[in-house]
């Protein structure tokens, strides 16, 4: 699957950040306590998830865990930590990270649906309440496919639970068009020609793809095609306990 460029950014910046920013708080590292430190190397998790993905937030926290232990506790330029209170501001600093990058992470997908208007937020709604309702995941398939119709301005929709074949276009988490293992500008280029898929995981796996057929001349707005990704990860819910689970 391709990379964007910016979670490829993000996960250079995972490595490289941590270790940089910590060398640079070596010198206050006698006259600071080591949670403040250690809230410091917080912020760059948190900017690293910010621009990129939970990976690279989860990495750069990581990161961050393993140079403050060799920059700032003794003993110093050592991968080990003799006293007992800044083992528990590694770990804290390791738990806390991770579970704000992945907030933030978050909130980088969610920041354009949020400004849609009432009507994708109420289909939002909707299918979420769908999916802990039913207790028919092709209900919820079928749910999904009609939104997807409306929301991307399609003439059709279809959903293929065990397929991967060919390489069609594919909209992918972050709303972007692949074409090919290329990037598509859809806002300039429009919808590529012939049907696209969206891909549909349930707890890290592959599910199924919606099998999208663009309207003529539609152009939807990223927002919309965020939103369609976000129909298409609760459909994932709803099928993560239905059927055989498929390696991608």
């Amino acid at each position: 699957m391709r990379t964007p460029l910016r979670d490829t950014v993000a996960l250079g910046a995972a490595l490289l950040a941590p270790p940089a920013v910590a060398a640079v708080l070596v010198p206050f590292r006698d006259d600071a306590t080591n949670a403040t430190l250690a809230l410091i190397l917080v912020v760059v998790v948190v900017a690293v998830a910010a621009i990129g993905n939970r990976t690279a937030g989860a990495l750069a926290a990581l990161s961050a865990a393993a140079w403050f232990d060799f920059f700032l506790t003794r003993p110093y330029q050592q991968f080990t930590i003799n006293d007992a209170d800044d083992i528990e501001t590694a770990v804290l600093l390791l738990v806390v990270g991770i579970v704000v990058s992945q907030l933030a992470a978050r909130a980088r997908k969610l920041q354009v649906i949020a400004v849609t208007d009432a009507g994708q937020l109420a289909r939002l709604h909707e299918t979420a309440q769908l999916v802990q309702a039913s207790g028919s995941p092709d209900k919820v398939v079928d749910h999904v496919r009609r939104q997807l119709v409306d929301v991307l301005e399609l003439r059709g929709c279809r959903f293929e639970y065990d397929s991967l074949l060919g390489q069609p276009p594919r909209l992918e988490q972050d709303g972007g068009m692949v074409v090919a293992r290329k990037h598509w500008d859809v806002e300039r280029r429009g919808w590529p020609e012939g049907e696209i898929e969206l891909r549909v995981f349930g707890n890290g796996h592959y599910r199924g793809r919606f099998m999208l057929r663009p309207g003529p001349g539609s152009v939807p707005s990223l927002q919309a095609r965020l939103v369609a990704v976000t129909l298409a990860d609760q459909t994932g819910a709803a099928l993560n306990t239905a059927g055989p689970v498929l390696e991608h």
